[in-house]
């Protein structure tokens, strides 16, 4: 027996499915180009931004360090009139104790100059009532006043724009 022939012929659909038509394939390529250039200036875009914001940072960090490291410039160029004024009261060999004074004295009015200049503002706080946050009491003695008043100051006190440099040491009165 003999089998039939048969043939396999394509239907029409089947046909127009296979067959590739080379003007959707010209636009397909065309738009995976056009797609592939806009992915690379996005990533290049990407790189740049991520580039700038690197470049920010450090200047930002160089900018901080910088301001640490000179923030006492101009307080200290202040403070220098003050050295010299001491360093040439050590020079002068035929000076009796009134001249000495003197200098001393114009010293100390250019050093409180100077604080003024930055804020520096001294704590004396003798006949007031004792505050724990700008004063430290080296001890209690019992006198004639007001209890937790100020007695005595053994050593003045600064506060820098009204922050607490050092307290006051204090003897307060103490209570009966």
């Amino acid at each position: 027996m003999q089998e039939p022939q048969t043939s396999v012929e394509s239907a029409p659909n089947e046909q127009a499915v296979n067959e590739i038509n080379p003007q959707q394939t010209d636009n397909h390529e065309a738009r995976i180009v056009e797609l592939e250039a806009a992915l690379e200036e996005a990533k290049a875009q990407v790189l740049y931004v991520k580039a700038e914001g690197e470049n920010v940072r450090r200047r930002a960090l160089d900018d901080i360090d910088k301001a640490r490291k000179f923030a006492l410039e101009k307080f200290s160029n202040e403070l220098l009139a003050v050295k010299d004024s001491l360093d040439a009261a050590l020079v002068v060999e035929n000076a009796d104790v009134t001249s000495y004074k003197n200098g001393v004295e114009l010293t100390a009015k250019q050093l409180l100059g100077v604080f003024e200049k930055f804020n520096i503002a001294e704590i004396n706080p003798l006949g007031e009532k004792f505050d724990p946050n700008k004063h430290q009491a080296i001890s209690m003695v019992q006198a004639e006043g007001e209890p937790n008043t100020v007695l005595s100051v053994l050593q003045k006190g600064y506060a820098l724009n009204e922050r607490v440099l050092r307290p006051a040491l204090v003897t307060v009165i103490q209570a009966k």
